[in-house]
């Protein structure tokens, strides 16, 4: 027989969906509103990937026509047979920039959790004035930043180098990955370490054995910054690399750009390609921080 703590609560619930039904009506005005306004905000957002998209598939005839349209009269792939073309840089500049942002995100990840932990867990002298420099580093400027780093790599011979342009992006990634690692770290119970430490575990295997294996969403989030950041990033690039055999895609793009000639076909063709490694990067981190967070949320 059913306790008689549970029948008030059963008997409430259909009032209670009334109840809800009732309030969306009342105030259905408001929720219009708020659709539209939703609607909107999406069409506003989603628009230039849109004419990004059609700009690429347009015929020159039609970009240069005196008349706009929103829809493309002719589609045509000829912008993107050009510049996958062998007589265009194109593909060699998506490798260069792939490899320095796999790079980025795996250092910048592996330096920022070990950098996290040992902010976090460790005690040492200056613990707490590292960690606010950590925090200075990343939200200094770029623009302020990229000028002694030009003296230091030319100075290395680092300049028109891949590895020279990877250590450039990892003065910003892994402060970032740091100071966000360290926030996760901190909601991770410490008995968890202190058993472990007392079966013989030694800091090193706490860390790659218990911590990184329970913070993977925060690992995700700082690897997904990462790559992304580094991929998209325009100006160390644009200072540091001067050779074509070099170059990255993002300042490649300015090549499509001759005195006051804008190749506006290839130049969105390039740049709808670029684009769709960060998204999937970005659907794919999405996917792994969900499955993350829920990981104990259900108990056996």
């Amino acid at each position: 027989m059913m306790p008689e703590t549970v029948r008030p609560i059963e008997r409430t619930r259909p009032s209670e969906r009334r109840l809800v039904a009732w309030l969306v009506y009342r105030n259905r005005g408001y929720y219009l509103i708020g659709y539209l306004a939703l609607v909107a905000l999406a069409l506003w957002t989603l628009f230039p990937v849109y004419w990004q998209l059609a700009t690429s598939l347009r015929a020159d005839v039609d970009l240069f026509s005196p008349t706009v349209t929103l829809l493309p009269r002719v589609l045509t792939p000829e912008h993107y047979e050009k510049i996958l073309g062998p007589s265009y840089p194109f593909l060699r500049q998506l490798r260069n920039s792939a490899v320095v942002a796999l790079a980025t995100t795996a250092i910048s990840t592996l330096l920022g959790a070990m950098a996290g932990y040992a902010l976090t867990r460790l005690r040492f002298a200056g613990r707490t004035v590292l960690a606010r420099l950590l925090v200075y580093a990343y939200l200094a400027p770029g623009t302020i930043l990229f000028i002694p780093i030009f003296v230091m790599m030319s100075r290395l011979g680092l300049r028109d180098n891949l590895v020279g342009l990877t250590l450039a992006y990892l003065t910003f990634t892994v402060p970032f990955a740091t100071w966000m690692l360290m926030g996760y770290f901190r909601t991770v119970p410490i008995e968890l370490e202190e058993a472990a430490l007392i079966d013989g575990a030694s800091r090193w295997q706490v860390l790659w054995r218990i911590m990184v294996p329970l913070s993977g969403p925060a690992l995700v989030v700082a690897a997904v910054f990462a790559f992304t950041l580094s991929w998209n990033e325009f100006l160390y690039a644009l200072v540091l690399l001067q050779k074509q055999e070099v170059m990255t895609a993002p300042v490649g793009l300015s090549a499509y750009v001759i005195g006051d000639q804008y190749y506006w076909g290839q130049m969105m063709a390039a740049a709808t390609i670029m684009s769709l490694p960060p998204l999937v990067v970005y659907l794919f981190g999405q996917r792994w921080v969900i499955a993350g967070w829920t990981a104990g949320a259900v108990k056996d």
